[in-house]
């Protein structure tokens, strides 16, 4: 599921799994336009052509930044404990992303 959120400094969007966990906040952007065109765009893009840059923070907790074909960043996941749970939230974000190609 995909949320769109308005905020003082402009728009971003969430994509949360089912159990309502969010797996992907975008980076900001200054108009809704923008935030939509992203979104039909990973509505229109396979999966293939993410990246998904795995990171540990200074708190030692996982997580990772989406990025598109060319590199631009795309979002940031949540904090993971463990890195299994940051490969799973990247699992769940994909199997995600092909469902809205549906």
């Amino acid at each position: 599921m995909i949320f769109l959120d308005k905020n003082e400094f402009g728009y971003t969007f969430k994509i949360q799994a089912e159990s309502h966990e969010s797996l992907l906040e975008s980076k900001l952007f200054s108009t809704k336009e923008e935030a939509n065109q992203l979104i039909e765009g990973l509505k229109n893009t396979s999966v293939t052509h993410f990246t998904f840059e795995r990171k540990t923070n200074n708190n030692g907790e996982f997580l990772f930044n989406m990025k598109d074909a060319t590199g631009n960043l795309i979002g940031t996941s949540q904090s993971y404990n463990s890195e299994a749970g940051m490969q799973n939230g990247i699992k769940n974000l994909k199997t995600i992303l092909v469902t809205l190609k549906a």
